[in-house]
């Protein structure tokens, strides 16, 4: 179980800490002086995505009741996100400054944006559904295992998605410098890498 949890966790943070929109949209909101909208704007996202996962959860019941429909999703999940992964450690430098104008919305709209922002975001969908083939179709007690996902995925979103908010201006200094990206991306590729492997042994 702590071999499962761990893999988890990598997968879930790596999933929801790389850069994309929903990301793009927390270095903003963190870029402001509305600390408050910037963390409902994390709790949004968050919350949606945990829904997300539960969602894919309940739809994939029938790949317990085939194991074949069931080894196809598992290789096919790996397969996405080993993609995903050397699209991760090959992504193009972006620009991080923080040079659009600072997000003024408050705690409810940002909370309905990033809710609205991840539930649109094909990535989180499909991230979604690769996890549940991977950490959850194939264990034994898989109601647990799907529980203990949900839980996961809400806390590693939360962190995610956070520090982004969080550490808005740092991170967009920290990461300038194109080798320092470059090093940061390779990172969460090959770690996604390993998380995918744990669970194909």
């Amino acid at each position: 179980m702590t071999e499962l949890l761990f893999a988890m966790a990598t997968f879930a943070l790596i999933g929801s800490i790389t850069p994309g929109p929903v990301n793009v949209l927390a270095v903003r909101h963190g870029a402001s002086a509305r600390w408050g909208a910037a963390m409902a704007y994390v709790l949004g996202a968050s919350l949606s995505y945990t829904l997300v996962v539960w969602l894919m959860g309940k739809s994939s019941e029938f790949l317990v009741n085939d194991p074949a429909i069931a080894q196809a999703a598992q290789w096919g999940g790996a397969a996405y996100l080993s993609y995903l992964a050397w699209r991760i450690s090959t992504a193009p430098l972006v620009n991080l400054q923080a040079d659009a104008a600072p997000v003024q919305h408050s705690a409810l709209m940002a909370f309905m944006e990033g809710g609205i922002t991840q539930s649109l975001n094909p990535k989180a969908w499909i991230v979604a559904l690769s996890g549940i083939a991977l950490f959850v179709v194939p264990q034994a007690d898989g109601q647990t295992a799907y529980w203990l996902f949900c839980g996961v995925s809400l806390l590693a979103c939360c962190l995610g998605v956070g520090c982004w908010a969080v550490a808005g201006r740092v991170l967009s200094r920290w990461l300038g410098p194109a080798p320092r990206q470059k090093a940061f991306n390779q990172m969460m590729g090959v770690l996604l890498l390993l998380s995918v492997a744990s669970m194909l042994r």
